[in-house]
């Protein structure tokens, strides 16, 4: 079964995809001539790292007469905050358990 963050993951996982993301969170709104301008790829590769961040959720677009703008959509990245908080609670308690056991070991 798929959890919602397998998917972000992979998404992600791409360096260009996820530099195109961080771009349009950082800089906000984009067009595809403006983020190939500086992505290090091709056109038709920005536009399709772009259909694949679209369909994770992660970007929505906007057309304005020809051109059209990208826009990041950071409320899609809620399940990879949750697994990580997830996670984070997850190791917290066994490094107390660790801790706990190092010290009865010490006395």
């Amino acid at each position: 079964m798929t959890q919602p963050h397998d998917l972000l993951f992979r998404t992600l996982a791409d360096p260009t995809r996820r530099a195109i993301f961080e771009r349009l969170c950082r800089d906000g709104d984009q067009t595809v001539g403006a983020l190939t301008a500086r992505a290090g790829v091709s056109q038709p590769a920005v536009s399709k790292h772009l259909k694949v961040l679209k369909q994770a959720g992660l970007v929505r677009d906007r057309h304005e007469g020809r051109q059209t703008h990208y826009c990041a959509q950071l409320d899609a990245l809620a399940p990879l905050i949750d697994w990580t908080s997830q996670m984070a609670g997850f190791w917290q308690g066994r490094f107390d358990a660790l801790e706990d056991l190092l010290k009865r070991m010490d006395q």
